[in-house]
């Protein structure tokens, strides 16, 4: 906004006047101290504390501005973190340094820090290992194997078992990763021992299934949990006022597939756009994602209060004139996400994929373009593939965010939440079309998440899948990561958790059926 324009122009200019008042009086004290001298130097002095309470009042200012608030570089004391946890909620950071492994534990009261007895390479190897048994691309398709659930028994001993007994008490985790653990949700780890061995009895049997796991005892079976991309990004998130929106639901997706003769689009920004290496196939815009997930949520929602843009109507272009965007407190977005590039000598620019509009439309919706959208969103929803992907430090910066960049929780989200969202829920590998399995997780928020938190409706969407013999393997139920304060009620308004129970259980036999 302007006034944002305004107090950012207004700190960096203060900024530069505080630095170079403060090299005079440093010169000053060099010099003979005369009488002459000490009066300069105190009128400096004067001079840098009326600048300095000026740039406080106004980082004060910006803090307001989530699109400062997602670039700002601050520091956030323990005493201010747990001032807005409550008494069942913990936090929990992770930290690399040198090849060593850390994580911070704490909670209302307490507080812990210790060496996980993992180097970073070793990590690496077992979270490739756990995300392979997931989804690999094999011979131009996306293959599921047995999920390596001794792998994610031994992940979480060596993450979370010192802090085990804290956590039994605890109803909403937020977890801050680090290095290999920004490409794998935490919710997937395995807790105890026992389930591994009876997933194993089960299998060996003459009709065992080792694609069975709904035995397993999962870290988010019964604990809510929400990923955080800094400790002062999660209080700005949880401080923040619930939006005031006065519709609550935009669905987008089921873009226009093209035809031959449509040219390739490219991803803009800077001359290897024009690359032919850097254009991405027609193939990726002739397989649209089903608008049906769409359709389900208005309907559950309320037609009166909801809309959707869908098919020829789902282009950059129009997204980008919508100037009542601001209105909807959940937008969610089922269509194919670009998290990479489209080959390594280009640039990864995430992208949603649109249908394709008039003038200079790429039907691409880029990283650069969400972070300038003005959102009041509670929840941006992602229903997509690989939509926690990472963007390039290169295309973090083209966007105007001066810091991160290179890791998993950039790219699309780092850019909605730059735009206002408060929340996003995004995947971490290719949303599964089997079994209908993501169009019943998300459904499966709107028909129970009513009177639920964020992350409550989004845990007991995902036990529905998780008792689910056919659906029970974390491909299908594990990918969505809710980034930001998922303790914010997802629909507001009371609602019978039996009732809402009935409904998600009627919707998923009607989507089987």
């Amino acid at each position: 906004t302007d006034e944002a324009s305004r107090l950012f122009r207004q700190s960096t200019n203060l900024a530069r006047n505080i630095e170079r008042l403060r090299i005079r009086f440093a010169a000053l004290a060099r010099v003979e101290q005369t009488a002459s001298v000490a009066r300069q130097k105190q009128d400096l002095a004067s001079e840098i504390e009326a600048l300095e309470r000026s740039q406080q009042f106004t980082q004060s200012r910006l803090s307001e501005f989530s699109q400062y608030r997602v670039v700002g570089d601050r520091f956030l004391s323990l005493d201010d973190l747990r001032s807005v946890l409550t008494p069942t909620e913990a936090y929990m950071r992770m930290a690399i340094i040198g090849g060593d492994i850390f994580m911070f534990y704490t909670d209302k009261t307490d507080a812990k820090v210790y060496r996980v007895p993992l180097a970073d390479t070793a990590l690496d190897e077992k979270v490739d290992t756990i995300r392979a048994s997931i989804s690999v691309f094999e011979n131009g398709r996306n293959v599921t194997y047995p999920f390596d659930i001794e792998a994610a028994r031994e992940l979480y001993a060596a993450l979370f078992a010192p802090v085990s007994d804290e956590l039994s008490d605890k109803t909403h985790l937020i977890f801050e990763p680090d290095g290999a653990m920004l490409r794998l949700p935490i919710n997937l780890l395995v807790t105890d021992d026992q389930s591994v061995a009876r997933y194993f009895e089960r299998t060996e049997a003459p009709d065992g299934d080792p694609f069975d796991f709904t035995e397993v005892q999962w870290l988010g079976r019964n604990l809510d949990i929400s990923t955080a991309v800094s400790a002062p990004a999660f209080a700005d998130a949880r401080k923040a006022p619930q939006s005031d929106a006065s519709h609550q639901y935009l669905g987008l997706g089921r873009n226009q597939p093209v035809f031959a003769s449509t040219s390739v689009a490219t991803i803009r920004g800077g001359a290897q756009s024009q690359d032919a290496n850097c254009q991405w196939p027609l193939s990726q815009w002739n397989s649209p994602i089903s608008d049906r997930e769409l359709v389900e949520a208005k309907s559950l929602i309320g037609a009166g209060n909801s809309e959707l843009i869908t098919g020829a109507e789902f282009t950059d272009t129009r997204i980008l004139s919508k100037n009542d965007i601001n209105d909807y407190r959940i937008l969610h977005f089922a269509t194919h996400g670009l998290v990479t590039a489209p080959s390594p000598s280009c640039p990864a620019k995430p992208a949603l994929v649109t249908s394709f509009g008039e003038g200079g439309s790429d039907g691409l919706l880029a990283f650069d373009e969400i972070f300038d959208l003005k959102l009041d969103a509670d929840i941006i929803i992602l229903s997509a593939c690989d939509t926690a992907g990472q963007a390039s430090i290169a295309a973090t910066r083209e966007a105007g965010v001066s810091s991160g960049g290179g890791t998993a929780l950039d790219g699309l989200v780092r850019s909605f939440v730059g735009a206002g969202g408060r929340s996003v829920l995004a995947s971490h590998w290719p949303a599964p079309d089997e079994f209908l399995a993501t169009e019943r997780l998300i459904n499966g928020l709107f028909s129970g998440g009513r009177g639920h938190s964020i992350t409550g409706a989004l845990r007991l969407s995902q036990q529905q899948l998780m008792t689910d013999p056919l659906t029970s393997h974390p491909f299908y139920w594990a990918g969505f990561a809710l980034i930001g304060d998922g303790a914010q009620p997802f629909l507001p308004g009371a609602g019978s958790p039996a009732a809402n129970s009935e409904a998600s259980v009627a919707t998923t036999k009607a989507a089987l059926n």
